[in-house]
């Protein structure tokens, strides 16, 4: 294999595909050429545009709003709002006493050590 000439897709310009960059290519297992110049890939991903990469929510999408559900907490009687509905099996707590359980190393769930 020798160096190769393409253009670009997005701006016309001719740039080289280099011996090394199609050995690095052929490596990580990719099987289209580069269709956009340095130039182009890099002001495409400095705008956040592309689809690859993994990592992050991207895409344009927003999140919609939780449904929060009414509940009575278990430790101090206060009206809670929780992310989920209440099934009456396990104690449910405001965000106050769940921070303090959280700190205090109670609560949790889901009982015996676990191994992943």
């Amino acid at each position: 294999m020798s160096d190769k000439t393409l253009t670009c897709r997005d701006c016309g310009t001719s740039f080289v595909f280099t011996q090394s960059e199609q050995d690095f290519y052929a490596g990580k297992g990719f099987m289209n050429e580069p269709s956009r110049c340095p130039d182009c890939r890099n002001a495409r991903k400095a705008s956040g545009g592309g689809g690859g990469g993994g990592g992050g929510y991207s895409g344009g999408y927003a999140r919609a709003p939780r449904e929060m559900h009414k509940a009575t907490c278990s430790s101090c009687g206060n009206e809670a709002e929780v992310p989920f509905v209440p099934r009456g099996d396990r104690p449910v707590y405001c965000s106050d006493c769940f921070s303090k359980q959280r700190d205090a190393g109670g609560g949790g769930g889901g009982g015996g050590s676990r191994r992943y």
